[in-house]
């Protein structure tokens, strides 16, 4: 990459996954939109033809006149030549496809239980990382060996699971995982600021937290806006709206296959204390099973909802055909802010900015003193040029760390289980994982493990035959 007149070109980003309907269409929009970054997005997909319709896609937009930031797009054939000289490596994969995460999230039910996502913990989210991890490990063996000095950011779940095996397979590696659920938990203080002291136009940025946890089970123990402790406010607001939930929200929870009405996390904020910090899908499946996510009119109850595969499925086809119209040209992708942040990440290692965001990356006593060590947590992180600063967390109070706990072990559980192709220890995972404890007999659950296993085989080392 060059620098030049506060601006940086040529830059070689190798983008893994490049044949995305979803994260790389938000991706190019963003790059789009910034007129401080230009240079050359290489897309490597195991779908040849679609890393070839982004490039289409991508080229295009670039040579809009509303697009101030300038990309030469270039689907590559092999990942060897996405990566050599990249200075940026992005990571967004669906591994396997809607067949196999179908088994993920349903097949459980045989036993009572229910799943809301089914991408990251569950008995989904471990056989889900099953088939990541080995896609990982081919991954982080070839940044070691074709861009070990590129940045690398994980968009894929198992978050944690995807960016606790790159560092495991190379622990020089320079990455870090980015996920947006924080943000909505920012604006959700937002919206109910603005509420409460009759205020407009706040920008979620200026709600300033301290986060603390793991991907997809968040917490704030501070929060606060100009000056004004949010946690007071917070307080009152659950306390007049606990049933109902949000106000503006109302029944509109019902209408979007992703919406909620923040129950699950004011009925958190009173057992616990903290603010729960991702979406309320996510926040269930981290408990225990006989809570939020015990059946489907429990969690109508709560007012979020189930998220069926035959929805994504559906949704894919859509999307399908958006980038058939997209590719033809008679769609335009919209240049508006996706609410992302890995362009100002970007821009901040680049040494054109200094951002402090939210980040997926191993601890150190520095962030999380009680959490062990190398787990892969969440917390807040200072972005300069060519270096991540995690800020100091500090500890988790005892009860909140009692419900992280079980889930780290079973990340450690789980990484080697796909590394050493050992049944045992996903028996072990699923048996510990809190969604399932207690929910069937021993017997029944290693048999919902052989069977989800069987059920996603294709996508499995020959050790596990």
């Amino acid at each position: 990459m060059k620098y030049a007149d506060d601006k940086i070109t040529d830059l070689q980003i190798a983008y893994i996954g490049g044949g995305s309907r979803g994260w790389a269409w938000t991706f190019m929009t963003d790059l789009a939109m910034n007129d401080t970054l230009s240079g050359t997005v290489r897309l490597y997909d195991i779908d040849a033809q679609a890393a070839r319709n982004n490039e289409i896609i991508g080229n295009h937009l670039s040579a809009r006149p509303d697009a101030v930031g300038k990309w030469d797009y270039k689907m590559v054939p092999a990942l060897k030549d996405a990566l050599c000289g990249a200075d940026f490596v992005v990571i967004s994969i669906l591994p396997g496809t809607f067949d196999e995460m179908e088994s993920d999230v349903h097949l459980p039910e045989r036993l009572g239980i229910y799943q809301s996502v089914g991408d990251t913990a569950g008995p989904g989210g471990s056989i889900r990382a099953l088939r990541t991890i080995p896609m990982f490990v081919e991954i982080a063996e070839a940044i070691r060996d074709y861009a070990p000095d590129a940045w690398v950011i994980n968009y894929t779940n198992p978050m944690s699971l995807c960016v606790k095996t790159l560092y495991h397979v190379f622990p020089q590696i320079k990455a870090f995982g980015c996920c947006h659920e924080v943000f909505g938990t920012q604006s959700l203080l937002k919206d109910i600021c603005e509420e409460v002291y009759g205020l407009s136009g706040i920008d979620r940025h200026d709600i300033l937290i301290n986060v603390l946890g793991i991907n997809h089970f968040t917490w704030f123990d501070q929060a606060s806006y100009k000056g004004i402790d949010l946690f007071p406010m917070y307080r009152a607001y659950i306390e007049e709206n606990y049933e109902r939930g949000l106000r503006s929200v109302d029944n509109n929870w019902m209408n979007s296959t992703f919406s909620c009405a923040h129950r699950v996390k004011f009925d958190l904020f009173r057992r616990y204390g903290l603010i729960a910090a991702a979406g309320d899908r996510h926040l269930a499946e981290f408990m225990p099973g006989d809570s939020y996510l015990k059946d489907p009119d429990t969690v109508a109850s709560w007012k979020f909802g189930l998220t069926p595969v035959s929805w994504r499925k559906e949704d894919l086809r859509r999307r399908l055909e958006r980038s058939a119209r997209l590719v033809s040209g008679e769609e335009e992708l919209t240049l508006k802010p996706t609410g992302e942040e890995g362009i100002s990440l970007i821009r901040a290692l680049c040494g054109l900015d200094r951002v402090i965001s939210n980040v997926n990356i191993p601890n150190t006593a520095l962030q999380i003193p009680n959490l062990p060590a190398g787990a892969v947590v969440e917390t807040n992180a200072v972005f300069c040029r060519d270096s991540i600063r995690p800020i100091a967390a500090g500890s988790m109070p005892e009860n909140v760390r009692e419900l992280v706990m079980p889930h780290i072990e079973n990340h450690e559980r789980i990484l080697k289980a796909a590394l050493t192709c050992d049944r045992e220890l996903v028996y072990e995972a699923f048996l510990h994982d809190p969604l399932v404890k207690g929910r069937a007999s021993d017997a029944d659950v290693k048999k919902l493990a052989d069977d989800m296993i069987a059920n996603t085989m294709t996508y499995l080392p020959d050790g596990w035959k």
